[in-house]
């Protein structure tokens, strides 16, 4: 089967728009220019800090390796040390580029052992500080799963366990994260509460719908507004609570009586010596990503950085604006890039392989069959998607018929939640490998079309 030039021009726009977004996110970038210091005092926009005493570097998640780098380039021989918690592949990469700053490996999506000492490791460090130090926290996407210290009589596979369930069930990251908040003693504000009365800054890179401080891996460092009532509503609403492991029901009913300790919560004093930044976000990179659309010569619309909703959904969705943009020219006469950015999920009802982008263009693919061109790509920021080692995937109307000469049933592949395993077979996975970032998922759809192609070669 040979594709056509315009569809071939979609495709190549659409991975040049994913590189350009995960460029944009740079994270080594993003606190060079946010976080000044020196002589005793850090500064991070309009905020500064004076002290007296000494700097130390916590944190973890996919992106805080190169926040670490910026962050010794910045502060030099002000850090007295400090330990951060990166993906276990990372690691070696991380801590051939640090002087000060120790690494320690971990595990993503699903936390483990090597989390739980990082975890320790990083409460240690902060509890070392005193009232003259300042503690740095660096924090980004993957965070909740790369440090975590378990509530008393919480196992770590409790914790993973009840997490990986959550998902398969739909459940979005502000109620993942509610759930794992009151299993932990170092998300839910806890780590402010073990630095006090040092001061903490923390610098985020968000990946979170709507850049809630409190939910970027599971908030460490900010007020937790939620409690143990609603961390068990959230497993009853979701199915979960009776096959919930014991340790961890027997936890949340000890909180809800009152009898293990809460969060800490709006209002605490602890707050009072913190201060929380978001660095980098989802809706900073769509904007560069529109940039760089409108320099290749199409007309670009930004529709949200707050995606949510049934991945599979999401994909009809986006395959009926590059249909319209077809049929009427709206939202806008071709050649036209579309951008979404946000998080869907997926509630998995098979037994295959995938994660939301790949089911998401999966999706979108059944919906554009024969159109020319046009391109759909769903891409995480972070180079994975779900448990799979493809970042996402780029579809275009060639897709499914591809799949058909194959004898393969691309619905049936969606069906059963094995989007990872369609792909592998037909082409189409975007593999970037972990890219040291994240700042959710990217939705790029691109429409050529005959006379809008025409248009922009006058």
């Amino acid at each position: 089967m040979v594709m056509d030039e315009l569809t071939e021009n979609a495709r190549m726009t659409a991975l040049t728009l994913v590189l350009e977004g995960i460029r944009a996110a740079d994270p080594y970038k993003a606190v060079l220019s946010s976080l000044k210091g020196g002589n005793g005092v850090i500064v991070v926009g309009n905020h500064r800090i004076e002290y007296k005493g000494s700097v130390y570097v916590v944190g973890a998640g996919k992106a805080t390796g190169g926040m670490a780098k910026a962050a010794e380039e910045v502060l030099g021989d002000a850090i007295a040390g400090g330990v951060i918690s990166v993906p276990e592949e990372l690691a070696g990469s991380v801590s051939h580029e640090l002087k000060k700053i120790e690494v320690v490996g971990a595990t993503h999506p699903r936390a483990s052992e090597k989390s739980v000492e990082a975890g320790k490791r990083i409460v240690e460090v902060a509890r070392r500080a005193s009232e003259g130090d300042v503690v740095l926290a660096l924090i980004s996407g993957g965070g909740s799963a790369l440090m975590e210290y378990p509530a008393e009589g919480v196992g770590i596979d409790d914790i993973g366990s009840i997490s990986i369930e959550l998902m398969k069930a739909g459940a979005d990251i502000f109620e993942l994260n509610t759930v794992r908040k009151h299993l932990s003693k170092i998300k839910g504000g806890w780590l402010a509460k073990h630095a006090y009365p040092a001061h903490v800054v923390a610098l985020m890179i968000s990946d979170v719908v709507g850049d809630r401080m409190d939910t970027i891996a599971s908030g460490p460092t900010v007020p937790d507004p939620t409690t143990f009532a609603d961390a068990k509503k959230i497993l009853e609403k979701r199915g979960l609570w009776a096959s919930s492991p014991e340790a961890v029901r027997s936890y949340i009913e000890r909180g809800v009586r009152g009898e293990a300790p809460e969060t800490p919560k709006p209002g605490d004093p602890v707050f009072e010596r913190v201060f929380n930044k978001i660095v980098a976000s989802n809706i900073i990179s769509l904007r560069s990503m529109a940039e760089k659309a409108a320099g290749l010569g199409y007309r670009t619309i930004i529709l949200t950085s707050m995606l949510e909703g049934e991945a599979r959904e999401v994909g009809k969705v986006a395959a009926s604006i590059a249909r319209e943009a077809i049929r009427s020219g709206l939202p806008a006469q071709p050649p036209l890039v579309v951008l979404a950015g946000g998080e869907t999920t997926v509630t998995v009802r098979g037994n295959g392989v995938g994660g939301r982008n790949q089911e998401l263009a999966l999706s979108a693919a059944i919906k554009i069959k024969g159109l020319k061109g046009v391109a759909i790509a769903s891409v995480g920021s972070d180079g994975r998607d779900g448990p799979t080692d493809a970042a996402g995937a780029v579809v275009d109307g060639y897709t499914c018929a591809k799949a058909e000469e194959k004898g393969l049933d691309p619905l049936s592949f969606l069906e059963n939640n094995d989007s990872y395993t369609f792909f592998s077979k037909v082409g189409g996975h975007v593999k970037t490998g972990y890219t040291g970032t994240n700042v959710n998922d990217f939705l790029i759809i691109v429409v050529e079309g005959e006379a809008g192609n025409k248009n922009r070669e006058k």
